[in-house]
C-alpha cells in the first residue's frame, strides 16, 4: 500500500468513502450510487461499462486482430509454414538415413565415417 498526496493507492474498490477522486455513481442494485472509482474514459466503474466486451462483428474482429499483432510467428499461416519445413526436414533426413544404410551394406561407405569428423 503506497500514500501519494494524502490518497491511499492500493486497491481500486477498497478506497474509502472519503476519497477524493469521481466515482462511478452508477445506481446499484440496492439503489445507491456505486462507490466505486470511475474510469477516466467513460466515467464508470469496470462493473458498470468500464470494462470493454470486445469486437462483435467480423470487421471489428479483424481490426482488434491487426492492432495487436505484434510480431506475427505465431499466426496460423505462420505455424502452418513452420510445419510444413520440419516435415520437410523429416523426410530428407529419413532419405539420408537410408542413403548410408545402402552406402555401408554395399561396401562403400566404412560404418563408422562420422568417426572421422569428430577428431
Amino acid at each position: 500500500m503506497l500514500i501519494k498526496d494524502n490518497v491511499t493507492i492500493g486497491i481500486e474498490w477498497r478506497f474509502g468513502p472519503d476519497w477524493p477522486g469521481k466515482r462511478c455513481g452508477a445506481k446499484t442494485r440496492r439503489g445507491t450510487a456505486c462507490l466505486r472509482p470511475a474510469n477516466k474514459k467513460n466515467g464508470r466503474c469496470r462493473l458498470h461499462g468500464g470494462a470493454s466486451t470486445g469486437p462483435r462483428t467480423a470487421d471489428g474482429r479483424a481490426r482488434f486482430s491487426a492492432a495487436n499483432l505484434r510480431h506475427g510467428e505465431f499466426t496460423k499461416d505462420k505455424i502452418e509454414k513452420r510445419r510444413a519445413s520440419a516435415a520437410k526436414g523429416r523426410e530428407i533426413r529419413r532419405e539420408l538415413r537410408q542413403m548410408e544404410r545402402e552406402l555401408i551394406a554395399n561396401g562403400l561407405l566404412d560404418k563408422r565415417w562420422r568417426d572421422s569428423f569428430l577428431s
